[in-house]
């Protein structure tokens, strides 16, 4: 039998973990960096190497290449600098344009910042994917489902962190840090790995998901116990001023996939001898 081929754009902090898994399983891989330096790596994990840099760097001839695949992983996450979106959606466009027919799936790397602060519990019925949404990533999501005729799946995650994110160093040493009772929406690399694997595995295409922690502690007692398990100065909280936040749900993903959640508990996941 032909072992499936799957392309990672973007082998970073989750695109890498990502990609060597694949490799280990029973899957021929492509990855995408945007370093020289990086190509061996990936070539010494059974990942084969292309240098893919946008705009200038990525002649058109080595992008299809690349995208010769079973399923393709899009996983560039987008510059802070609103200056940046038009390149991003322009990127993310020529991506789609260049996906030959022999594609049978997308995976689209998304965020739980499409959700405005609705101070309570959200689901993915809360952001719909929009052409014509303020959110950059509700209009990528948005593309990606029209390019793809609903062969693709979105996965929204919420704040990452494992490997070298450890959230104790995001918020050590700040001073009047708000809404310290408002709950925390985080997701441990294990998990972001699997998820994604769970669903290329199943090939649950034509949904959109959201991917978080199903325990939710507050900031205040989040932040400063993270800070604490580096040593760092723990954050120091404004008084409770109006309510501003949002409780991700992701019983939908959970629920699909079956899966259970390797860290549950960010709380829990700070003193993990894995973290």
């Amino acid at each position: 039998m032909r072992k499936k081929t799957i392309s990672v754009l973007g082998c970073g902090w989750l695109g890498l973990p990502l990609a060597q898994e694949l490799a280990q399983e029973e899957f021929l891989v492509k990855g995408s960096t945007t370093t020289s330096q990086k190509l061996e790596l990936l070539q010494n994990n059974g990942i084969e190497p292309f240098l893919l840099s946008f705009p200038e760097n990525a002649p058109e001839s080595a992008l299809a290449q690349f995208l010769d695949s079973d399923y393709l992983v899009f996983n560039l996450p987008p510059s802070r600098s609103s200056s940046s979106s038009s390149t991003y959606e322009a990127l993310l466009q020529r991506v789609l344009k260049a996906l030959p027919p022999r594609v049978q799936g997308v995976l689209f790397v998304s965020s739980t910042s499409v959700y405005p602060d609705l101070n309570r519990e959200v689901t993915e019925e809360d952001a719909l994917p929009n052409p014509e949404a303020t959110s950059l990533l509700l209009r990528c999501e948005h593309l990606v489902q029209q390019a793809t005729n609903g062969n693709c799946t979105i996965v929204r995650f919420g704040g990452l962190m494992g490997g070298n994110r450890h959230p104790g160093r995001f918020l050590a040493g700040k001073t009047e840090v708000p809404q310290p009772q408002a709950p925390v929406n985080m997701i441990h690399l294990a998990d972001c790995v699997e998820l994604l694997k769970e669903i290329l595995h199943q090939e649950k295409w034509g949904f959109t998901f959201n991917a978080c922690a199903p325990e939710h502690p507050t900031k205040k007692n989040f932040y400063e116990r993270a800070a604490r398990s580096l040593q760092l100065t723990p954050p120091s909280f404004a008084a409770e001023g109006e309510a501003k936040f949002k409780s991700i749900n992701s019983d939908l993903i959970t629920q699909e996939l079956n899966y259970s959640f390797q860290f549950p508990d960010p709380l829990l996941c700070l003193s993990s001898p894995h973290f």
